[in-house]
């Protein structure tokens, strides 16, 4: 099928469709990513990029077949998780064209994510764009694709408040820590999981002059990663529950609807830290933090809704501007079909002025070039109308395409 004719397609698994024990299966981290992507190319997918994140793993695409196209992700994945295809094909969500496009702008704009409006992952699909391009997978139909939603992430940005609760809700973190222990400079600070909301947290401690901090994860691949990224301390899984007797500050973001950290295990950090305090933010989504720790004297435990009343900014006015943001991304996204559509007509509209061109020149080789001027305007007008109508109707009619056989084939435009 010509690559005019492929379209949008989007598959992958979040944290709506998908537990976190699959995600972490599929998670391809940068390291892997150029492979991934030379294996789908390898397997016919020329056009691919990989995005994978604490909330989703998801590939882009452009394809001709959509089901074709989600086989040859779906293989790669269980491939690399050591996983049966079907197992994984019954978690993956695959969506084409419209509402592939629509879900892309959302993502890029911090829309469908845990935390909404959250400031990672408009970085996050940046960094996916740029492996898939260095990989050779980056195609003009997914570039202007994702060039698109970039804008879109923008116009969200800069015309909506949607990004400020996720840094006024950090920002409340880094306040009750001092209120709490003072100079964050003083501190050790234990970051467990590797979710955005953590790695915001954890970045606006270390700008207020934190120096000790420790990542670890599940996954170890993914703590290194981001250890790497904040330039702090991996430690093992393993050795969480000891290190919590040294931690003045554990943020947690794991998020895999079991609980990571136990009231007996904060008990006996505190009877270790001779009854020193701990301030426990839990940012998971569900929540990684038994909530009888709040029974736990020392213990100071405080999820985000704790700390959006810290900052005073309440659910309702977040709301008020995801709603604004959801229409941005529905104007955005309307612009962008549309664009692409008409895109889709110009070659037609290329070949008719071509067409007509030769005509004149024919015309102007017979009689002279006294009429030159004439002529131009003839051909001008001659085919402005239709040049109009045709780019309405791709933007307009799933049908134009009849349309524009009916004018090659008056015009012998294929000759």
């Amino acid at each position: 099928m010509a690559a005019s004719h492929h379209r949008l397609v989007m598959v992958g698994a979040n944290h709506k469709s998908a537990s976190l024990t699959l995600r972490d299966a599929l998670f391809v981290d940068d390291a892997a990513a150029p492979a991934f992507l030379e294996g789908l190319k390898r397997a016919g997918l020329a056009e691919a990029l990989v995005l994978s994140t604490c909330d989703r793993v998801e590939v882009w695409a452009m394809a001709g077949d959509a089901d074709h196209a989600a086989q040859l992700v779906c293989d790669a994945w269980a491939a690399r998780a050591g996983l049966e295809p079907a197992a994984v094909a019954a978690n993956l969500t695959t969506l084409t064209g419209e509402d592939a496009a629509r879900h892309g702008f959302a993502v890029t704009a911090a829309l469908d994510s845990l935390v909404i409006g959250e400031p990672h992952v408009a970085g996050q699909v940046k960094a996916a764009h740029r492996l898939a391009r260095d990989a050779g997978t980056l195609g003009s139909g997914l570039d202007a694709y994702v060039q698109a939603a970039f804008s879109v992430a923008k116009r969200v940005r800069t015309e909506t408040a949607i990004g400020e609760g996720p840094v006024s809700i950090a920002a409340a973190a880094v306040q009750v820590a001092r209120d709490l222990h003072g100079d964050p400079a003083r501190l050790k600070a234990l970051l467990v999981g590797t979710g955005e909301m953590g790695e915001l947290v954890a970045e606006s401690l270390l700008a207020a002059g934190l120096k000790d901090l420790s990542v670890t994860a599940p996954r170890s691949s993914r703590a290194e990663s981001l250890a790497k990224s904040l330039g702090c301390h991996v430690l093992a899984f393993e050795d969480m529950k000891e290190a919590l007797a040294s931690a003045d500050v554990v943020l947690t973001c794991v998020g895999g609807r079991n609980v990571v950290v136990g009231a007996d295990a904060v008990a006996n950090a505190i009877r270790k830290r001779r009854r020193r305090p701990i301030l426990l933010v839990d940012a998971g989504i569900p929540g990684d933090v038994e909530t009888a720790v709040n029974r736990v004297d020392g213990a100071f435990l405080y999820d985000l809704a704790d700390l959006e009343k810290v900052a005073l900014a309440g659910r309702a006015t977040r709301e008020t501007a995801a709603r604004a943001a959801r229409a941005l991304v529905e104007e955005e996204l309307v612009a962008f079909l549309r664009g692409r559509a008409e895109r889709a007509a110009v070659p037609a509209i290329v070949a008719l002025r071509a067409r007509f061109d030769e005509a004149r020149e024919a015309v102007l080789a017979e009689q002279g070039h006294d009429a030159a001027e004439a002529t131009r305007l003839l051909v001008n007008r001659l085919l402005h109308a239709p040049s109009e109508v045709l780019k309405d109707s791709a933007a307009d009619s799933p049908d134009w395409r009849a349309m524009e056989k009916t004018l090659r084939t008056l015009f012998r435009l294929e000759d």
